[in-house]
C-alpha cells in the first residue's frame, strides 16, 4: 500500500513516498495481567495461565479441576497450551494473526494430561480477532460502556467446554470466533471464570471507567479487578453471577465461588506508524 504526502520545502515542491508494510501497526495494546491461585493452590500456582505477547495477542486459560480427583493438576495443561499459543503466534504471517489456527496449532502439541478453557486475542489494524472455548472469556468497553462481550460456553451448569490430549473433550473448532473493531481508547478485559463467576460485567466497566479517569495503567487496574473477584468469591452472601446461574440452573448456591483468578486488562492505543 502506498500512501502519498505533498511536502513543500522553502523553493521547490517535493513528493515523498512513504511505504506501509504489512507488518506496520496503527494500533497496539498496553497490557498488564494479575492471577490469583485459590488459596488452596497457591504452592503449585493455580490451574489459570495467560500470556502477554508483544503489544500485539493475549490468552487465558483455566484448567479444569476436576482432575485433581484424580491426582491431576490441570494447570499443567493450562501452562502447556498458553505456551504452545506463544509458538504458534509466532509462526503466523506478520501482522495478520488468525486465533483460531493458533488455537488449532497449541492444542495439537500440548500433551500434557488434563483439560482446559481458552480464550485467545489478537490485534490487528482496526480491530480484534478472538476464538473463545469455554467460560474464560472477554469484555470490549469503550467510554465506561460494554460494547461487546463474549458468550460462555457450557454443557451444562459448572459444565464448561474443554480441550484436552486425549480427543475426549472439545476441539478448537467448537470455539466461538468473533471479530470486533476497536479505537484508541477502547480497553479489552480477558479473564478466567473466576473473574466472570464473581463480579459483574458493568461492575468490570464501572472499575474500567473510574481507572482511565485517574489514569491508572493496566496493571494497577487489573489488580483491582482481580482483587474484587477475590473478595467476592470469598464472600459467602453477596450476590454472584455464579450464584444467579446457579439459581437458574435449579441449583441452590449463596454467594461467590471461590476460585483461581486471571485477569488480563489490555488498553487499545495508537501505534507510532515506521516510515522508509
Amino acid at each position: 500500500m502506498l500512501m502519498f504526502i505533498l511536502m513543500w520545502p522553502e523553493k521547490k515542491k517535493r513528493l515523498k513516498i512513504l511505504r506501509k508494510s504489512p507488518g506496520d501497526r496503527t494500533l497496539k495494546l498496553l497490557c498488564g495481567s494479575c492471577s490469583l491461585p485459590h488459596p488452596n493452590k497457591e504452592a503449585t500456582g493455580g490451574e489459570d495461565a495467560h500470556f502477554i505477547f508483544d503489544e500485539l495477542a493475549i490468552g487465558v486459560a483455566d484448567g479444569v479441576g476436576g482432575w485433581a480427583l484424580h491426582g491431576i493438576d490441570a494447570g499443567e495443561y493450562a501452562r502447556e497450551l498458553m505456551t504452545n499459543a506463544v509458538a504458534a503466534i509466532k509462526e503466523e504471517p506478520k501482522g495478520s494473526i488468525d486465533p483460531a489456527r493458533v488455537l488449532e496449532k497449541a492444542h495439537a502439541r500440548t500433551k500434557k494430561v488434563g483439560s482446559s478453557t481458552a480464550c485467545i486475542i489478537a490485534l490487528t489494524d482496526q480491530s480484534i480477532h478472538a476464538v473463545n472455548l469455554g467460560d474464560s472469556g472477554f469484555i470490549v468497553v469503550r467510554e465506561g460502556s460494554i460494547i461487546f462481550e463474549s458468550p460462555s460456553q457450557q454443557h451444562d451448569f459448572n459444565y464448561p467446554y474443554q480441550l484436552d490430549a486425549g480427543g475426549l473433550g472439545d476441539l478448537p473448532r467448537d470455539g466461538q470466533v468473533f471479530t470486533v473493531p476497536v479505537a484508541p481508547g477502547d480497553v479489552i478485559v480477558a479473564g478466567s471464570d473466576g473473574l466472570f463467576d464473581n463480579v459483574y460485567t458493568n461492575e468490570v466497566a464501572e472499575i474500567i471507567k473510574q481507572a482511565m479517569e485517574v489514569k491508572l495503567g493496566p496493571q494497577a487496574t487489573a489488580q483491582k479487578i482481580a482483587a474484587l473477584a477475590r473478595q467476592r468469591g470469598m464472600d459467602k452472601a453477596c450476590i454472584s453471577p455464579f450464584a444467579a446461574a446457579a439459581q437458574e440452573a435449579g441449583y441452590y448456591h449463596t454467594g461467590g465461588k471461590l476460585d483461581d483468578v486471571s485477569v488480563v486488562v489490555s488498553y487499545v492505543t495508537a501505534a507510532t506508524p515506521s516510515n522508509s
